[in-house]
């Protein structure tokens, strides 16, 4: 069993302290939060071991769980690197890309392994859907919230949007060609409201849309392909496949048929893959583990956490160019 310790203790990081302890892959040594009052409750309420430093944790694990504010994910990161400590860190990998990139070659310099927090590429509902996803040609999504205070201190774009761009880049082997986008603020002072065109060199065509400003949840992708719809709902982890091929000379009675002017004659199958109920932020981490105990690859990688990152700075960047543009030709107006 891999030592072991989580740094951070809010609402994340008690989660992956209740799951790392009961996980059988890791022994959970303990954890460190910088708000020493709220590392004493934890520890109280849980039994969880508190330390007092960073340092005295991390010397006492093989593995740190990085489970902070965005803000100090490379701070973290760096002193667990140069202690040459396997890490899981949480989305988004970093706040910049120059951060996300250092991490990336200091990383590798040690010889160290390292896993990005994109939960949803575990999510059974996806999983049962990958071994059906070709080549999509359009793709579109749906991430809605109920308002949640918590979080609202970022873009949407780096809280919710950045899990599907991550499943996204995964299923698209393709270099981006353009992206557009907007947003809206509503109640905070970056975008709570978000929907971004990105365009494919490969020619597919995806529109992602989010917000944290619903009177409910959602969390879906519609994926087109040739001969095929699949749709994925990974909050009520269901998958949904819809396939056409050439029809049988005798069909049977139920069977949907279609024929088109020429004569071509398509028969339309439903299918829907057996999902199987998991807690996808337990399978991640006892991937991890078991990439570093077996030297397998990693399934979410800091390249992977880097890219999602990138796509979602371009499509932030995009969205504050326009509205400056707009500012300024209402200026020039008055």
């Amino acid at each position: 069993m891999l030592k072991v310790g989580v740094i951070g203790a809010g609402h994340l990081g008690k989660i992956h302290l209740k799951l790392l302890n009961q996980s059988e892959k890791y022994e959970l040594v303990g954890f460190f939060d910088s708000f020493e009052e709220n590392g004493k409750k934890v520890e109280a309420e849980f039994g969880y071991k508190y330390f007092q430093s960073m340092d005295e944790l991390m010397d006492a694990v093989d593995v740190v769980d990085i489970v902070t504010p965005t803000l100090s994910h490379y701070d973290v990161a760096v002193k667990a690197i140069e202690k040459g400590k396997h890490f899981f860190v949480e989305k988004p990998i970093t706040n910049t890309l120059e951060e996300a990139n250092s991490l990336i070659e200091l990383s590798n310099a040690k010889g160290l392994k390292a896993q990005v927090g994109h939960v949803e590429r575990f999510n059974p509902a996806f999983t049962s859907a990958l071994p059906h996803i070709g080549e999509p040609l359009f793709i579109e999504t749906h991430r809605l919230a109920e308002f949640n205070p918590r979080g609202t201190d970022v873009p949407v774009v780096l809280d919710l949007m950045i899990h599907d761009l991550d499943v996204i880049l995964s299923i698209v082997k393709s270099e981006i060609k353009s992206i557009h986008s907007s947003g809206v603020s509503v109640i905070s002072d970056t975008p709570d409201i978000s929907n971004a065109r990105i365009e494919f060199e490969n020619g597919c065509v995806v529109n992602v849309s989010t917000s944290r400003m619903s009177m409910k949840n959602m969390r879906k992708m519609r994926i087109f392909q040739r001969d095929a719809y699949i749709s994925i709902d990974f909050l009520e982890k269901k998958t949904e496949i819809i396939k056409m091929h050439q029809a049988p000379e005798n069909p049977s009675e139920y069977a949907m048929i279609w024929q088109n002017d020429k004569g071509d004659r398509k028969e339309i199958a439903f299918e829907h893959p057996e999902v199987l109920p998991n807690n996808a932020i337990l399978d991640e981490l006892e991937a991890f583990a078991d990439s570093i105990v077996n030297d397998l690859p990693i399934k979410v990688s800091l390249e992977d956490g880097r890219n999602a990152l990138k796509v979602a700075l371009e499509i932030i960047n995009y969205f504050e160019k326009s509205q400056q543009v707009i500012q300024n030709q209402n200026i020039e107006k008055e």
